[in-house]
């Protein structure tokens, strides 16, 4: 038996059924958050493929909010629902899991709870996640192996190259605390392309190795002049 009395009991019911008389007037005067109709009534175009293809983007976006804001109406009606059931059959005020009473205070504070707080679904979050975070953590997974001291081609490489074509970000968010243009925003923006010492990028020699030449590049004029080299390097 329930242990609310009459006037409590007449009380939370006239909370539950204007809750429920306000969420079906609701759906009924929004059309169900606008899910009655076509995405394509929506766009006021014959197919939703034209040619504006962020407005199309702009209305699935608008879409799928109104479908969880649906379901979460719905949620809400159907507990509403079953509270008013409870009411009916005298299982109202019970916690359907410990059989034990729910406090009048919970009940004034969630009418259409049929659960104690220590019973209630879904009351923590879950920690489960998705496998895929073991390799997807630290970025670039387990395919970033500068840690490893590998000097190979490795996933931070193949993301500076697709970066290099241009991103979203603005050197203000840039991980380098010296950037003065777009060129320098990127990961490691100032890294060697192709050899770890600049001396690397202007020495070479023949397929013997008996011949060395100097290739007078950008490189080599930087490394003279930060005085990181041979200046007899210039009479080779």
């Amino acid at each position: 038996m329930s242990h609310l009395t009459q006037q409590q009991l007449g009380e939370l019911r006239g909370v539950l059924e204007a809750e429920k008389q306000l969420i079906e007037e609701r759906l009924a005067n929004n059309e169900h958050y606008g899910l009655a109709g076509s995405e394509r009534d929506e766009t006021g175009e014959l197919s939703t493929i034209d040619n504006h293809p962020a407005d199309v983007a702009t209305e699935t976006f608008e879409r799928a909010k109104d479908i969880a804001l649906l379901e979460q109406e719905d949620l809400h009606l159907a507990r509403i629902t079953a509270a008013l059931d409870a009411m009916d059959n005298g299982t109202y005020g019970i916690c359907q899991a410990s059989g034990q009473p729910i406090p009048y205070e919970r009940l004034q504070a969630l009418p259409e709870s049929l659960y104690a707080v220590e019973f209630a679904p879904r009351q923590e979050l879950s920690s489960n996640r998705p496998v895929e975070e073991e390799f997807l953590s630290p970025p670039f997974g387990r395919s970033s192996l500068d840690e490893h001291e590998y000097n190979g081609f490795d996933g931070e490489d193949a993301w500076q190259i697709v970066e290099s074509w241009g991103n979203s970000d603005s050197p203000a968010y840039s991980e380098n605390r010296d950037v003065d243009s777009y060129d320098s925003v990127g990961i490691e923006a100032g890294e060697h392309d192709g050899y770890v010492e600049a001396i690397e990028s202007f020495l070479a020699t023949d397929i013997t190795g008996s011949h060395v030449s100097v290739v007078r590049n950008k490189e080599y004029y930087n490394y003279l002049d930060n005085d990181e080299g041979d200046h007899e390097l210039e009479l080779m």
